[in-house]
């Protein structure tokens, strides 16, 4: 399955309720399902984003779809980037001219 990286910052609402933030992981785990996707792994980091995330989803319409309703839930806004391994890379690679 595709992976995304997301890159996320906690709204107002989400950073005043700080200390439900690893429940809140939890559920959006359980949301990434619903979509045929799996929250791989999070991190919760310091600089400008408050947590990174690395997913997986069927397609680029499953990703946008779960960023979206996640995001719905005022909490958190996410930017997210499709990701490449290097097996990946490689096949792109040997496509180019």
């Amino acid at each position: 399955m595709p992976t995304y990286i997301s890159l996320i910052n906690w709204t107002e609402k989400g950073i005043a309720q700080f200390k439900d933030t690893v429940a809140r992981s939890e559920a959006g785990k359980e949301l990434a399902s619903t979509f045929g996707g799996a929250l791989k792994e999070i991190y919760w980091t310091i600089g400008p984003y408050d947590i990174v995330a690395v997913s997986e989803a069927p397609d680029d319409e499953s990703a946008t779809a779960f960023a979206l309703t996640l995001g719905a839930q005022g909490n958190v806004r996410t930017t997210t980037m499709r990701a490449f391994s290097a097996d990946e890379m490689k096949g792109i690679i040997e496509k180019t001219p």
